[in-house]
C-alpha cells in the first residue's frame, strides 16, 4: 500500500480577495463596507480588514539585532542620594541603560535631577558603572550645560570616553517647544552645536550628541505622520547645522538619534518606527551616503498614562513596549504606571522593568530581526505612513524648514486640528479610555507615591551686555574646576521664541469631573447621585442600566439601580426614598411605550429637577418629552458635555 502526500490546499478552490469581499458583504447584510470594515488613523488613512501579501521590501533594523532592546530607566528624583539608590535598584533588577532626567525638563513633569556641580551628578550616579551601560541625557533648557558637565563627570572618574555608550541629548528644536525659547538666533545656535559636537569628538565621545526628540509633539496631539515629518525635518535641521559648522556628513548623521512615543496602538505603533528609519535611509541616500541603521530611543506615551485606575497603565505600557520591541527600538523607556499622579516609587519602577524583561526573557521577542516585514499589513501602513510624512515634511521644507514653521505657529495649527478631533471622540467615547471613560471604579483604592512635590522650572538668567560666552570645551573645563551650573548657563539676547506646545492626557476631562466628585464625597459624605428607575425584569432593563451606571462613573456620580419597577408608583416613591434629584429611565423600548410617559410623570411630581432616558426611543420621543424626559442619554453623543450638565445640575464645583 502507498500513500500520496497531498497538499491541504488542493482540496479547495484558491482563494481570492474578491471571493472574501462577496462572504463579508454577504455577512454584513447589506450594510456598508466602508463604514463597517474600514477604519481610519488620525492622518485619515484607510486600514483595511485584509492586506495582500507584500513584495520585497528593505529591512529595518535596530542597530544591534544581535541582543535585546536596553531597558531604560530614569533618574528623575530631585534628591541625588535618593535616585542613586532608585537607579541602582533599577540596574540590579535587570536595567542596563539610564536617562538622566534634569529639573526643567518636559520629561521631568516638575520633578527631575537637580545637580548644580559635577559633584552632585556624581553623588546621584554613585555606585553606577557608566562605562557598563547606555546613558542617555534628557533634553532640557541649558542642554549644553548638561552635556559638558556629564561628560566631565565621565572624564574625572577615569573612564575611556570612547567605551562609554552616551546619548548626550542636545536638542534646542524639540526643547523651544516646552519652553517656548531658543536662546539665541537659529545661526547662532547651529555654530553651539556644531562646537559641542566637535568637542565632545575630540574628548572621544562617539555620541549620538543631538536627538531628534518627537515626544512633546505627540503630547500636544500631533498624529503619526505629524510625528514623522517633524522627526525627519528636524533631523534635516541638525544634519544642516552640523554641516555648515565642518562637520563631515558622514560624522554629521552619526551625530543624531531619535526619540519618540509609543502608545498602546501595536500596528500604527510598528508602522510608525519602521517608516521613520525608511524614512531617513531616504535622507542619507539624498545626501550620498549609504543608509545605516539609526538609534532610537523610544518611550512608552505619556499622552496615554490616566490618573484613575492607573493599573490598567500597565496594560497600556506592555503593548507600547511590545510595540518598540517589535519595530526595532535601540533602547526602551517604560513610564510607571503611577507617573501620572506623582514621582513612582520603587515598586512601580520594578513593574516598569520587569516589562522589559518579560517580553524580552520570556517572549522573545527581540530574537527576529523586523518580524514585521513581509507582512502585507505593516508593509502597508508603513508605506502610506512614509508616503504621506515625506509630502508632509515637504511642506515644512517649503515654509522655511521647522524652527521657521514653529516660530510661525503652522505646526501647532496642524497638531491642533487633530487634538480637537481625537478630544471629540474621548467626548463621545468613541474612542474609550479604560478604566476612565469607560468601566471606571469609583471606589478605587489610592495608589502610592514617593512624597515629593512637583516643583516650577527656573527662567535662565540672560546673558549680560559684555558677558562672552564659553565654547563647549571651556564648559567642560570650568566644571571640572568645581564650578556651579548657574555660572556657566547662559541665555543670549535676540532668542528665538515659539508658542509652547500644550501637554494634554487624554483621560484629563474625565479625570477633572471625579475630582469634583471626590471633593464633593470630601464635603458632603456622599458621592452625587442619580436614581435610576429601571423598569421591568432585570432581562429588560439591565443592559441599558449598566450602560448607564459605566456611563454616570466616569463622571463620578453613582447611579443608584435596583433589581427593576413593576409600575409607576414604585419608581416614583423608590426616588423619592433615594433622597437623589436627578432621575433616569432605563429600559427596553418596548418598556418605554408601555410604562415610559406615566413613570416620567411620576418622577417629576415627586420632585425629580431632571428626567433622563436611556436610549434613543425614536418615534416615541415626542411623547416621553411632552410627559417630562428631559434630554436622552445615548451612545455617541458628547458624553463630557452631559456629565458637566449633570454637575451643575447637582451643584458640584468645578474647581
Amino acid at each position: 500500500m502507498t500513500t500520496e502526500a497531498r497538499p491541504l490546499a488542493a482540496d479547495f478552490e484558491p482563494g481570492t480577495h474578491d471571493a472574501w469581499v462577496k462572504l463579508v458583504e454577504k455577512a454584513l447584510k447589506g450594510g456598508d463596507f466602508e463604514k463597517r470594515m474600514v477604519s481610519h488613523s488620525a492622518d485619515g488613512l484607510r486600514i483595511l480588514p485584509l492586506y495582500g501579501r507584500a513584495g520585497d521590501k528593505p529591512r529595518v533594523t535596530r542597530t544591534e539585532t544581535e541582543r535585546p532592546w536596553r531597558i531604560c530607566q530614569r533618574v528623575d528624583h530631585p534628591d541625588a542620594h535618593v535616585a542613586s539608590q532608585l537607579i541602582l535598584d533599577d540596574l540590579q533588577g535587570g536595567s542596563d541603560a539610564i536617562a538622566i532626567v534634569p529639573h526643567g525638563s518636559r520629561a521631568a513633569r516638575g520633578f527631575g535631577l537637580t545637580a548644580q556641580t559635577v559633584s552632585d551628578l556624581d553623588a546621584a550616579l554613585a555606585g553606577v558603572a557608566l562605562d557598563m551601560i547606555t546613558v542617555r541625557l534628557e533634553p532640557a533648557h541649558g542642554g549644553r550645560a548638561n552635556a559638558a558637565m556629564l561628560a566631565a563627570l565621565i572624564t574625572q572618574r577615569g573612564h575611556t570616553p570612547s567605551e562609554c555608550a552616551v546619548d548626550f541629548g542636545l536638542d534646542p528644536i524639540g526643547t523651544m517647544t516646552a519652553t517656548g525659547v531658543m536662546s539665541a538666533p537659529w545661526a547662532a545656535i547651529s555654530k553651539r552645536l556644531g562646537d559641542a559636537v566637535v568637542a565632545l569628538k575630540a574628548q572621544g565621545f562617539t555620541g549620538p550628541f543631538l536627538t531628534c526628540d518627537v515626544r512633546g509633539y505627540h503630547e500636544a496631539g500631533a498624529s503619526e505622520v505629524q510625528e514623522l515629518a517633524i522627526a525627519l525635518a528636524t533631523g534635516v535641521a541638525y544634519l544642516r547645522a552640523l554641516s555648515d559648522t565642518g562637520l563631515d556628513i558622514d560624522d554629521a548623521t552619526r551625530a543624531l538619534s531619535w526619540t519618540i512615543a509609543v502608545d498602546a496602538d501595536q500596528f500604527l505603533g510598528i508602522a510608525k518606527l519602521r517608516a521613520l528609519r525608511r524614512l531617513w535611509a531616504r535622507v542619507e541616500e539624498a545626501s550620498g551616503l549609504t543608509p545605516r541603521p539609526i538609534k532610537i530611543h523610544a518611550e512608552s506615551a505619556w499622552r496615554m498614562l490616566t490618573q484613575r485606575d492607573p493599573w490598567v497603565n500597565m496594560l497600556r505600557g506592555t503593548m507600547a513596549t511590545f510595540t518598540a520591541g517589535i519595530a526595532g527600538a535601540d533602547t526602551i523607556t517604560v513610564l510607571p504606571h503611577t507617573a501620572a499622579l506623582g514621582l513612582p516609587d520603587g515598586f512601580a519602577r520594578r513593574i516598569a522593568r520587569n516589562t522589559h524583561l518579560i517580553l524580552q526573557e520570556e517572549s522573545n521577542i527581540w530574537r527576529v530581526a523586523d518580524p514585521a516585514a513581509g507582512s502585507g499589513a505593516y508593509e502597508g501602513l508603513t508605506d502610506e505612513l512614509a508616503q504621506a510624512a515625506w509630502t508632509l515634511f515637504q511642506e515644512i521644507e517649503a515654509e522655511g524648514g521647522i524652527v521657521e514653521s514653529l516660530v510661525a505657529g503652522k505646526i501647532h495649527d496642524r497638531i491642533a486640528q487633530v487634538r480637537e478631533k481625537r478630544a471629540s471622540d474621548i467626548a463621545t467615547r468613541r474612542a474609550a479610555v479604560t478604566g476612565t471613560s469607560e468601566f471606571p471604579l469609583l471606589n478605587e483604592a489610592p495608589v502610592k507615591v514617593l512624597d515629593v512635590e512637583p516643583r516650577a522650572t527656573t527662567p535662565p538668567t540672560a546673558l549680560r551686555e559684555g558677558d562672552s560666552e564659553l565654547t563647549f570645551a571651556e564648559l567642560i573645563s570650568t566644571f571640572k574646576e568645581h564650578a556651579t551650573r548657574s555660572k556657566v548657563v547662559q541665555a543670549e539676547v535676540g532668542a528665538t521664541t515659539a508658542t509652547p506646545l500644550p501637554c494634554v492626557r487624554l483621560s484629563e476631562p474625565f479625570e477633572a469631573l471625579r475630582d469634583a466628585s471626590d471633593r464633593y464625597l470630601s464635603e458632603k459624605g456622599q458621592r452625587p447621585q442619580i436614581f435610576v428607575a429601571a423598569l421591568g425584569a432585570i432581562a429588560e432593563h439591565t443592559a441599558r442600566s449598566s450602560w448607564i451606571r459605566n456611563l454616570m462613573g466616569s463622571g463620578g456620580i453613582e447611579a443608584l439601580i435596583s433589581d427593576g419597577y413593576a409600575n409607576a408608583n414604585e419608581a416614583a416613591e423608590a426616588f423619592a426614598a433615594s433622597g437623589a434629584r436627578l432621575a433616569c429611565i432605563s429600559s427596553s423600548d418596548a418598556k418605554y411605550a408601555d410604562m415610559g410617559e406615566a413613570v416620567a410623570k411620576a418622577l417629576k411630581a415627586q420632585g425629580a429637577s431632571h428626567v433622563y432616558m436611556a436610549g434613543r426611543p425614536g418615534e416615541q420621543s415626542a411623547a416621553l418629552e411632552a410627559a417630562g424626559v428631559d434630554a436622552f442619554i445615548y451612545a455617541g453623543q458628547d458624553v463630557l458635555s452631559l456629565l458637566r450638565k449633570l454637575h451643575d445640575h447637582l451643584g458640584i464645583p468645578t474647581q
